[in-house]
């Protein structure tokens, strides 16, 4: 069999299997650990024949993973029952429904923090489903097109399932940097000075009498769906590049900045595709996703070198990166989510992090995750990885959206995953506010005044006024701060009743 010959250990040669026979070592309230960040690099025959199984077994599940998993795979776990508790992070509508419904449980963490916990727990994973473009002769996993926690997983796993996807070239190998952290105390410096330094190895070492079944596939990662950048995405853009310009100007960086992070999106790759036309030169990355834009910069001659946990493009970014792929190849490297988003490494090699929000409030504090404060959207992903160790840390959002009916700028925000103390700029297409060095009275009318959109600006500074003539170091009324959210909820918009005829 042709495959084959990507099994370079002749002992796993025997436990080749299918995807449904490989599913049925899972039992009942397994932990399991699968590969899989932001769609890139998932299970893609084996989990969905769990989630099959969920309809006609009470499975309760725990599954862990790097980040979001590709196709309706969360979904179809979800809907089948299979499930009892996920984490670090989802962005599946279904799921998320489930979620908000109380169907399942679901853990929200720094996507930096999964393997630390795991390892300070001694969480114990049953089976680890790790996706790998081959295996080594000394049996070890060579990682397809993300890292994530995969290495933690197949550590502390009592069974490993790989699934050697054969619709990658195997060029991939030597892309992945693979280093595992000790557990406390004996933790080691993670010695990444710049991001190209490697310290690991290029395949996850593993224990090959661990490996219960191999399976084959032949499945591309789930294409990311990338918007073209609008009228708000490329007005964020701009604003976000005139203040590093002027950054520069003033001295504090050079023309190369320092590694960009950025989340993953439409705003993200739309920022980061506007560096292709800007003056900066010789960039790099040190992030967690390496989208589309990531490769218009290189092909741009922009960009020098990334470094991340996964790649997640489009469909027509795919064929041209992986068809091609020896032209990038000494250009990137991957390496696990817990390296990717170390702390240490971010605040040494001083991260410019850019990353979205779902609102913000006067006083510069943000909510990433839950709408009106209760229903999850997304996961906190790694933004708060990078909004706490970084050089500069820059959040973004629309001033308002559905028709005008909400305003992403607020009294007081909903739900806080990232506060005043961890955000460095505020952007919207409105504007841009530099928080830095500012006390709260003065991040309010700089936010205000900046960032708010014109049929809101006026209500936020009365709030303001108001509030201030109370006094106190952060003024609010606290039986207002969240009335914008009680009108949307009860209206189905921020505006005040006056707000709303006159609009009409």
């Amino acid at each position: 069999m042709k495959d084959q010959k990507r099994i370079r250990y002749s002992k796993y040669i025997d436990k080749i299997t299918t995807a449904e026979m490989a599913a049925t070592f899972i039992q009942p309230k397994d932990v399991l650990g699968v590969s899989g960040f932001t769609k890139a690099g998932d299970s893609k025959t084996v989990l969905p024949c769990v989630a099959q199984r969920g309809y006609k077994e009470n499975l309760q599940l725990t599954v862990i993973s790097g980040a979001s998993l590709g196709y309706d795979t969360d979904a179809d776990l979800a809907k089948s029952g299979a499930l009892l508790k996920r984490l670090p992070f989802q962005a599946d509508p279904t799921l998320r429904k489930s979620i908000d419904t109380h169907q399942l449980f679901y853990v929200d963490q720094h996507l930096g923090q999964t393997a630390e916990i795991l390892q300070n727990l001694q969480t114990k994973i049953d089976v680890a489903i790790i996706e790998a473009v081959a295996i080594t002769k000394e049996g070890y996993i060579v990682p397809t097109t993300s890292v994530g926690n995969s290495a933690t997983f197949t550590e502390m796993a009592e069974k490993i399932i790989i699934e050697i996807n054969t619709s990658f070239p195997e060029n991939l190998e030597g892309i992945h940097d693979i280093k595992l952290q000790k557990p406390q105390p004996n933790r080691e410096i993670i010695p990444i000075t710049q991001s190209s330094d490697r310290i690991g190895t290029p395949y996850i070492k593993i224990d090959p009498h661990k490996v219960a079944a191999i399976v084959f596939t032949k499945v591309p990662d789930a294409p990311a769906r990338i918007a073209s950048p609008d009228a708000n995405t490329q007005a964020i853009a701009k604003h976000i590049l005139n203040f590093l310009e002027n950054e520069v100007a003033l001295g504090r960086l050079t023309p190369s900045l320092l590694p960009l992070q950025a989340g993953i999106g439409k705003t993200a790759n739309a920022i980061l595709s506007g560096f292709v036309h800007s003056n900066f030169e010789n960039l790099t990355m040190y992030s967690e996703v390496l989208q589309d834009s990531t490769f218009e910069l290189f092909d741009a001659g922009k960009l020098k070198f990334a470094s991340a946990s996964s790649i997640t493009v489009s469909e027509e970014c795919f064929e041209k990166v992986f068809t091609n792929f020896e032209k990038y190849k000494d250009k990137l490297v991957l390496r696990p989510q817990n390296i990717s988003n170390s702390p240490e490494v971010i605040r040494r090699l001083g991260i410019i992090g850019i990353n979205t929000a779902i609102e913000f409030d006067i006083y510069g504090n943000v909510n990433s995750t839950h709408i009106t404060g209760t229903k999850m959207m997304n996961g906190i992903g790694g933004s708060g990885d990078f909004a706490r160790n970084g050089y500069l840390s820059v959040f973004v959002c629309p001033s308002i959206s559905k028709n005008d009916t909400i305003s992403h700028i607020v009294p007081m925000v909903s739900h806080t995953d990232h506060t005043e103390h961890d955000v460095d700029v505020l952007v919207t297409e409105q504007g841009l506010a530099d928080l830095r060095g500012l006390a709260p009275r003065e991040r309010a009318k700089l936010i205000i005044e900046n960032c708010a959109h014109p049929i809101y600006k006026s209500e936020l500074k009365t709030y303001f006024e108001r509030a201030s003539k109370f006094g106190g170091q952060t003024p609010h009324l606290l039986e207002e701060a969240l009335s914008w959210h009680q009108r949307l909820k009860l209206h189905g918009t921020m505006k005040k009743v006056k707000q709303q005829v006159a609009s009409h």
